[in-house]
């Protein structure tokens, strides 16, 4: 019980909305003790990939010897998963007790937004672990995030994609500014953006602190066809025969990322081989990105909620499709409100057989009358069902056991469908 009373705080703290301001921050860090400057840090923004880079980065680092701490966000089922140490989840009983401990540190007229207190929150339990490096993931845009008061040994931007425009800007050269925001002087930059608006905007930004900057696919690379096989040639660092059990040829993109980061990292004082490169990403386990949650029929779920990620999740699925001739598919939608319906729905969409519309139970959920919107110019049949967990069911009774199905659209789905197929009790629908 004392757990949920934890969390059950914690989500109130969403009344306070979103707050894009790190003077609060660094506040509640002084009276924290300043967490954060226990241990180094990655520091891993970008719009996509960035959550896969980042348990890259740390299984990398756990391999090589160091005990790692790692902060992503959002949880799929469990707020517990928001912060690792050596690749598992702080325990319950820690965050209760580090909550006790940083409200009676805070001022008593002090009211953190939920991610400023869970930043917190996890560099306070990164330093009770005594980890040598924490991977840190930032939650939106850079700049104003609340993570961005760490000094990294290396700051990382994945990539930079249309996403979020209501907060960090309509232009692709708007939200490369935000994202830009993480760049420390001195601090080297690793990035694989490609676009020549968002790349302008970082060489600027690094040119201008004195932040060496690489560039992957520029200035070093991953060559294979799938990241199960293939090779990574660095500056310092090349490494053959890698495998990585993340499925998608996009997670290619990824490993060469965290790779360039461990590649610079090691010239800022951070001992990994070839070995720890090779066992950590070949042991790395990062959940809701093209996972499979059951086998027969196949049911896979990706938290795509940007048209990028969807374009990415429609590479997939057409070479799975011509893995499965003759197999039938289904499209499950559940999206929030504020992302770009339309965006997400047609590069995937199209692929099916069938698409079925739906939602997720999260306050943020896109009714499934502006979905059906979004999905007008489709060709394919369109059901919607009202619940997530209706839709699931009804969908995988119509499913023959070599047909498939792919539920998309948001990570709050992805977290519900694993905990109807876990059979698990979400502690909260308010997941921040």
């Amino acid at each position: 019980m004392r757990y949920e009373r934890t969390i059950e705080f914690l989500y109130r703290l969403q009344w306070h909305g979103m707050r894009f301001d790190l003077e609060p921050t660094e506040m509640f860090l002084a009276a924290a003790g300043r967490p954060h400057r226990a241990y180094h840090v990655l520091h891993v923004g970008g719009t996509n990939g960035k959550g896969s880079t980042a348990a890259m980065l740390a299984s990398m680092l756990r391999e090589a010897g160091y005990s790692v701490g790692l902060y992503t966000s959002p949880h799929l089922i469990d707020f517990t998963e928001r912060i690792r140490i050596n690749g598992r989840p702080v325990g319950q009983d820690e965050v209760v007790a580090l909550t006790e401990e940083l409200r009676a540190a805070l001022p008593s007229d002090a009211e953190p937004t939920f991610f400023e207190f869970t930043t917190v929150l996890a560099f306070l339990a990164f330093a009770r672990a005594r980890v040598d490096v924490a991977v840190v993931e930032v939650g939106m845009g850079g700049r104003l995030d609340a993570t961005n008061l760490v000094h990294p040994l290396v700051s990382v931007i994945t990539n930079v994609e249309a996403d979020h425009q209501r907060y960090l800007g309509e232009t692709i050269a708007e939200i490369a500014r935000e994202k830009a925001g993480i760049i420390k002087p001195g601090v080297p930059l690793v990035t694989a953006a490609t676009r020549s608006d968002a790349l302008a905007v970082l060489v600027e930004r690094a040119d201008r602190l004195g932040s060496r900057l690489t560039v992957v696919g520029k200035d070093v690379r991953a060559e294979g066809t799938s990241p199960s096989s293939f090779a990574y040639h660095g500056s310092a660092l090349s490494v053959p025969n890698l495998s990585c059990p993340l499925r998608g040829r996009h997670q290619l993109t990824n490993a060469a990322t965290a790779l360039a980061a461990i590649d610079v990292a090691r010239g800022r004082g951070l001992a990994v081989d070839a070995h720890a490169v090779r066992r950590g990403l070949a042991r790395v386990q990062w959940e809701g990105r093209l996972e499979v949650v059951k086998a027969r029929p196949s049911i896979f779920v990706d938290g795509a909620h940007n048209p990028a990620g969807a374009e990415v999740l429609a590479d997939f699925v057409r070479e799975e499709r011509a893995r499965r001739p003759g197999a039938r598919l289904v499209i499950v939608f559940g999206i929030l409100a504020d992302k770009d319906l339309k965006g997400i729905i047609e590069p995937v969409g199209t692929l099916a057989d069938e698409v079925v519309l739906t939602e997720p139970s999260y306050h943020r959920a896109a009714s499934v009358e502006a979905l059906r919107a979004a999905a007008s110019s489709l060709s394919v049949p369109v059901r919607v069902v009202p619940t997530l967990s209706q839709a699931l069911d009804e969908t995988e009774a119509r499913l023959a056991d070599n047909d498939w199905c792919v539920v998309t659209g948001s990570l709050y789905t992805v977290g519900e469908v694993k905990a109807v197929y876990q059979g698990t009790r979400q502690l909260s629908i308010l997941r921040g």
